[in-house]
C-alpha cells in the first residue's frame, strides 16, 4: 500500500521552492485593509487552484471582497462524516509609512531565510501553505476518506464581518472541524483566545478662541483625557476565572514566560481586562477650543468576564469622570472562547508538530482574537498554527522564517491525512 506520509512530505521538501514563490506572490499583491479589494489576489489563487484541476465557488460578500471555497471531495467514498476546513484570509494591515520599512513592504522578497513584506506573518505564508497543501494532495490523488475545504476570505483584519462569519452564517460552507493559518509559535499553536470589546465614546465641548483657553470655551479634548485616564481602571475589574479553563490558562502564562525577556509581565493579560486607546480625533484646528473628541478604544476580555460587563463599566467610569457620552460598541465584539485539547484535531495536529519537529509540543491560548470565535459560534473546533516572525505582525518590517513555512506546510498536510484519514488502496 502507498505510504502517503511519506509520500507527501518528500513532495513537500521536493516542492519548496514553489511553495516560497507563492508565498512571496502572494505579498506582492497588496490587499490592504482598508480598503479592503481583494478581486486581484482572489483571482491569481483561482488560477493557481485551477492549474492543480481544483474548481473555486466565488461568493462575493461586495463588489471587492470575494469568499472562496474550494473543497478536494471524498463523494461517495467518504464513510468518515469527517470535513475539515482550511482557512486564511488574503487581507493584510496597512503598511504605513513606507519610510519606516527597511525594504519594500509588497517585494516578497526571501533574505538570510526570512521571507519579507506586509502579511508574510499575518498570515500569508500560511495562506500560501494551506493552498500550496490542498493542490498537492489533489496532484498526488491522495485518497481520502473525508472533505477537505479550503477557505479564503477577504475580511478579517477589520472585524472580519464580511469573511468567515459571512460565510458560515450562509451555510456556504460545512465541517467538523478547521485549521486557520493564523500566525503562532513553531511548537505551539494557539487553541483558544481571548474575547473583544472594541467601543468607542465622543465627547463634547465649546468652542472658543484657543487664546482665551482654558478661561473661554470648554475643550472636548481636555474632557476626553480625563475619560481616558478613568478607562485604564478596566485593568482592575474582577475576573473569576471558570474551573474547566484554569488549567489551560496557567499552561498559557507559563510559556509566555519561558519565552518572553526576563523582565516581561505579558502574561499578567490572560487573567485581566486590557485597555488601548487606539485612536483619538478632535478639534478643528490648533488656535479654537476643540468642540468634539471621538476616543476609540480596544479592550479585551478573559475568561470569567462577559464583553457587556465591560461596556457597562466602561460607561460608570466616564460618568465618574464627569463625561456624560454614549459608549458604542463596534467591530471586534465577543467573548472569550476555545476549543479542548481532546479535540481529535488538535490531537491530530499536535501529533503532527512532534513528528515533524521531533520536539515536545501543546497548545496554548492568545491574548488576541481572530475568525476562531466565528466557528466556534458555529460549533465547529478550531485551532490556528501559522508561520511567523511574532515580534513584527502589524509592526515595520514584517517578516517570517523560511524553515517555519516549510514546517507549517508538513503539519498541514499531516493533519489532514491523520483528521480525514486515508483508503488503504494502491495508488
Amino acid at each position: 500500500m502507498t505510504d502517503w506520509r511519506s509520500k507527501v512530505l518528500e513532495a513537500i521538501d521536493a516542492g519548496q521552492e514553489e511553495l516560497l514563490e507563492l508565498c512571496s506572490q502572494l505579498i506582492r499583491f497588496p490587499s490592504e485593509n482598508p480598503p479592503g479589494d481583494s478581486r486581484e489576489i482572489s483571482a491569481f489563487i483561482i488560477n493557481y487552484l485551477n492549474e492543480a484541476g481544483i474548481g473555486t465557488s466565488i461568493y462575493p460578500a461586495t463588489e471587492t471582497m470575494f469568499n472562496l471555497v474550494s473543497t478536494l471531495g471524498a463523494g461517495a467514498e467518504d464513510r468518515t462524516g469527517k470535513k475539515l476546513i482550511y482557512c486564511g484570509h488574503t487581507d493584510v494591515v496597512p503598511a504605513g509609512d513606507r519610510s519606516r520599512w527597511d525594504f519594500d513592504p509588497f517585494s516578497g522578497d526571501i533574505v538570510d531565510g526570512y521571507l519579507l513584506g506586509r502579511g508574510a506573518s499575518d498570515m500569508k505564508a500560511g495562506l500560501a501553505g494551506l493552498i500550496y497543501v490542498t493542490a498537492l494532495l489533489a496532484k498526488l490523488g491522495v485518497p481520502l476518506k473525508g472533505d477537505l475545504s479550503l477557505l479564503i476570505v477577504p475580511d478579517e483584519e477589520t472585524g472580519g464581518h464580511l469573511g468567515v462569519p459571512w460565510v458560515l452564517e450562509r451555510g456556504l460552507i460545512t465541517g467538523t472541524a478547521a485549521v486557520i493559518a493564523e500566525p503562532s509559535g513553531p511548537l505551539n499553536p494557539t487553541i483558544g483566545q481571548k474575547g473583544s470589546c472594541w467601543f468607542e465614546f465622543t465627547v463634547e465641548g465649546t468652542p472658543g478662541h484657543g487664546s482665551l483657553s482654558p478661561v473661554v470655551g470648554d475643550s472636548a479634548i481636555v474632557k476626553a483625557a480625563k475619560g481616558i485616564e478613568a478607562l485604564q481602571r478596566l485593568w482592575d475589574i474582577k475576573v473569576d476565572i471558570p474551573k474547566e479553563v484554569q488549567d489551560i490558562i496557567r499552561i498559557s502564562q507559563d510559556y509566555v514566560k519561558g519565552s518572553e525577556e526576563e523582565d516581561s509581565l505579558a502574561y499578567q493579560v490572560f487573567d485581566h481586562v486590557t485597555v488601548n486607546i487606539g485612536t483619538i480625533q478632535g478639534g478643528t484646528k490648533v488656535n479654537v477650543v476643540a468642540d468634539r473628541c471621538t476616543i476609540q478604544v480596544d479592550s479585551r476580555v478573559p475568561f470569567g468576564v462577559d464583553y457587556r460587563d465591560v461596556l457597562d463599566r466602561a460607561r460608570s467610569l466616564l460618568l465618574e469622570a464627569g463625561i456624560e457620552s454614549e459608549v458604542k460598541g463596534f467591530g471586534f465584539q465577543g467573548n472569550a472562547n476555545w476549543t479542548s485539547n481532546e479535540e481529535p484535531v488538535v490531537k491530530d495536529l499536535v501529533e503532527s508538530i512532534c513528528e515533524v519537529s521531533g520536539e515536545e509540543a501543546y497548545g496554548v491560548l492568545q491574548w488576541a482574537s481572530s475568525d476562531a470565535r466565528h466557528f466556534r459560534t458555529h460549533n465547529i473546533p478550531v485551532l490556528q498554527y501559522g508561520p511567523a516572525e511574532l515580534s513584527t505582525i502589524h509592526n515595520f518590517n514584517e517578516k517570517a522564517p523560511v524553515w517555519q513555512i516549510i514546517q507549517c506546510a508538513k503539519v498541514y498536510a499531516l493533519t489532514a491525512l491523520k483528521y480525514l484519514g486515508v483508503e488503504d488502496r494502491e495508488s
